[in-house]
């Protein structure tokens, strides 16, 4: 560190030190002022230009240093100098201190700041760069953050400094006079209307601004759109997957009047080619796992003979038998109108929608968009050429792959790969990361890699694939591996890499709605976009792609589309759960140790093996682990992660406990019917209970029931 920084450090801490070893807090009161009330405004009176400087002064030091008290010094100044002068001093002073912080920080703390969390910062800095004038003006305006915190906070951001020095007097004027007008009050120490008046104001103010703030970011936002006289719904919903039914849904059960547009199938990826197939799928092939080895079940032999061609039948079954839930007669007896078609929203308050009958636009109070997601394919050279199935197109399969490659060992990718390995293919699984599943923990990745591998799955971890090619009438896909080049020749290609939300045909292009580096629709806390009353939800919105988390973020869309302007509900993220449904299932919520560490979290774990668990040995299914992870020396759970048989269903008790506040020591004491898998939970709870348990009680009882036994 530089000696001008030890300098400053040095006359800063010196400042402070006096400050509280020679009490001077105390001059800096209301009780002060009452007793020398007299002197001061004989002061004032004398000399008020020397008084009003002296003042000035004191202001703008207890500011620069962030000492308490700048609030009693503003009462104080309304009370000495009237509200006109009081407010001219006060709003000075206090801009001049507080830029004064905001450098101080910046000098001493910026490069430091920046250089070790400079990765962590980016999306806040380009906020600032991008935005950073109104971001302060809110802060400043809203009194919520204190404003020594904000001092201090923005000089570590590039915002600059004249900037921070203007806007921080206009946002903070309108708060300064309101605690000017209160001291003038105050200083007639005595209850009056205008007294009462100032200190309801001072508690309305915080609603009053806010709602200003917000009045005027909508203006700005819609000024360049005419609103209608009138509206044609209440709600329009674009797309008709798990979150636009959930929201119109809502929105149809307190009355209003909706209407939801989708261009394809009801009931969207997850209904059609997502999470109902794919689990009908899992079933037929785990039935097929479970019969290979009926000797371990007692059973001499189980004779197994099957046609894929009618397990792809029976998956489209499944769904057909689960359609109606989901289908425009049931919707339209909730009270949802229905249109099929393509919409485009042309204004923030209208939606072209385009039928097979024509073109019509519906105005509209709010619109929900739930446009879902699609499969990534990576632009790798050559894979357009041989062809490519994905988990959209798969399900038209009627003939098994012989050969199968899977690229992509994230959640989609495992699951497909254990179903078609288990029903015949030669699977060959592909992935650039080190592990499968590289979100969860290395012990449980390591888990159904070597499950994969038991079962014939050719996987190939830290291989990036690097070209697709036909030679000689065979497919093949060139990876890298450790600087090597690694052929593997296959039959069919499946791409399973992620997927991308759809943010482009419908019109947020138009109306310049920004998208995340993500490539998801950029929404605020609420679930709105940049037009307070254009929200999104599910796929499109994230930041979770799971079915569960779009019906999530769809009550939320749904409640503020339609009551922002009375009351927002903010979206909770607090405990999400998950599940990926391979054998073994894993299912996490909250954090894994993976993820406390790189946050640098304290925790503690504790884990049960399932191996141990009477249930699981009854059905032949005892591997895995329940691993939790808790808060240091307390219950508190931090996460939870099962891998097991049902772990997706297990994991709920660990979601509601976090949900709910409810910690091991409550779940443990909790009855769980025996012999069940549930009772997992129960026995990682003992074994926490185990590690914490009282040792010099222990010692003590001991020894009392020795003394007992004579």
């Amino acid at each position: 560190m530089s000696k001008s920084k030890l300098l400053v450090i040095a006359i800063i801490a010196a400042a402070i030190t006096a400050f509280f070893v020679f009490d001077l807090k105390q001059y800096i009161s209301l009780d002060y002022f009452q007793a020398q009330r007299e002197a001061i405004n004989a002061t004032v009176a004398t000399d008020p230009l020397r008084a009003g400087l002296l003042f000035f002064a004191i202001y703008t030091v207890a500011t620069g240093l962030s000492l308490p008290g700048a609030a009693v010094l503003t009462l104080i100044a309304g009370a000495v100098f009237g509200l006109l002068w009081g407010t001219v001093i006060v709003s000075f002073a206090s801009t001049i201190g507080a830029t004064l912080a905001f450098l101080t920080s910046r000098f001493l703390l910026r490069d430091w700041v920046q250089q070790r969390f400079g990765d962590k910062l980016r999306p806040i800095n380009e906020g600032v760069a991008r935005e950073g004038a109104f971001y302060l003006f809110a802060l400043r305006l809203v009194p919520v953050f204190p404003f020594v915190a904000i001092n201090l906070l923005m000089g570590l951001t590039p915002i600059r400094t004249r900037t921070y020095f203007w806007v921080s007097q206009l946002g903070m004027f309108a708060g300064t006079i309101v605690y000017v007008y209160a001291g003038t009050q105050l200083g007639q120490f005595r209850v009056s209307p205008g007294l009462i008046g100032a200190f309801v104001l001072l508690g309305i103010f915080p609603l009053i601004a806010k709602k200003t703030l917000d009045t005027i970011k909508a203006r700005k936002v819609y000024a360049a759109w005419k609103r209608p006289a009138t509206f044609d719904r209440n709600l329009v919903v674009i797309g008709g997957g798990s979150a636009g039914l959930v929201s119109a849904y809502i929105a149809a059960a307190v009355k209003a009047k909706v209407a939801l547009v989708e261009k394809h199938k009801m009931g969207g990826d997850c209904l059609n080619t997502g999470c109902v197939p794919s689990k009908a799928l899992i079933k037929s092939a785990k039935l097929v796992a479970t019969m290979k080895h009926a000797t371990d079940y007692g059973l001499k032999n189980a004779q197994l003979d099957f046609d894929f061609a009618e397990v792809m039948e029976r998956v489209q079954r499944v769904v057909g038998e689960i359609e109606p839930h989901d289908s425009i007669e049931r919707y339209t007896k909730l009270g949802v109108e229905c249109l099929t078609g393509e919409a485009k929203i042309t204004t923030p308050w209208s939606v072209e929608i385009t039928t097979a009958g024509g073109k019509q636009t519906l105005t509209t109070r709010g619109i929900i968009i739930a446009a879902g997601a699609r499969p990534f394919v990576p632009p790798i050279p050559g894979i357009e050429e041989t062809g490519f199935l994905t988990s959209d197109t798969l399900w038209d399969l009627r003939q098994l792959p012989k050969r199968l490659l899977v690229l992509g060992g994230g959640p989609i990718g495992c699951e497909l790969t254990q179903c078609f390995a288990r029903l015949g293919s030669q699977v060959t699984q592909v992935e650039m990361l080190p592990r499968l599943m590289i979100r969860e923990d290395p012990e449980i990745s390591d888990l159904v890699m070597q499950k994969f591998r038991a079962e014939g799955v050719n996987v190939l971890v830290n291989h990036k694939a690097q070209r697709f090619a036909i030679e000689n009438g065979e497919k093949v896909l060139y990876c890298e591996h450790g600087g090597e080049a690694v052929r593997v020749e296959f039959d069919t290609l499946l791409c399973a890499v992620g997927r991308v939300a759809n943010t482009t045909g419908y019109g947020l292009e138009e109306l310049g709605i920004p998208v995340t580096k993500a490539r998801t629709v950029e929404v605020n806390e609420f679930m709105q976009t940049k037009y307070p009353n254009i929200l999104a939800c599910g796929d499109v919105a994230g930041p979770y792609q799971f079915t569960h988390t779009a019906a999530h973020t769809a009550w939320y869309a749904a409640v503020n589309g339609l009551f922002s302007g009375y009351k927002k509900f903010r979206a909770d993220f607090s405990v999400i759960p998950w599940a990926t449904f391979t054998d073994p299932e894993v299912a996490r919520v909250g954090l894994n140790e993976t993820e406390a560490k790189e946050k640098n979290i304290p925790y503690e774990v504790t884990t049960y093996g399932i191996d141990d668990l009477d249930r699981a040995i009854a059905d032949g299914n005892a591997h895995g682990l329940v691993k939790v992870l808790t808060v240091p020396g307390k219950d508190k759970i931090l996460g939870a992660t099962i891998a097991g048989e049902h772990a997706g269903d297990l994991i709920t008790e660990f979601v509601s406990a976090m949900k709910h506040g409810i910690g091991l020591n409550k779940i443990l004491g909790t009855i769980h019917i025996y012999p069940t898998m549930a009772e997992a939970n129960k026995y990682v709870a003992g074994n926490w209970k185990r590690n914490h348990a009282p040792k010099g009680l222990l010692e003590w009882v001991e020894k009392f029931h020795a003394w007992r036994r004579g």
